[in-house]
């Protein structure tokens, strides 16, 4: 377990966030905590949505179980917060 910080980029904030999370939070985990920072503050929340997580500019979002230590993201990398159907 080591402290980690990741750049949010939530959708519909218009704040970059520098939020500390875990190597060992899953990317669930890692949403939430960007959530905790944007939902409900500058962002509407949207209970019948889950928040996935991709790198600024991908496509394709880390499976929702991957552990942040497994995916290759770096201290300090842009990550993408998304609301998408459950």
């Amino acid at each position: 377990m080591a402290l980690f910080p990741v750049i949010s980029n939530f959708q519909h904030d218009f704040v970059l966030l520098l939020v500390p999370v875990d190597t060992e939070n899953t990317m669930d985990e890692v949403a939430a905590v960007a959530a905790g920072h944007s939902v409900g503050v500058r962002v509407a929340p949207r209970p019948d949505k889950v928040v996935r997580v991709r790198r600024q500019g991908a496509e394709d979002f880390f499976p929702r179980d991957m552990r942040l230590a497994e995916s290759g993201i770096r201290p300090m990398e842009t990550l993408e917060f998304i609301f998408c159907d459950a």
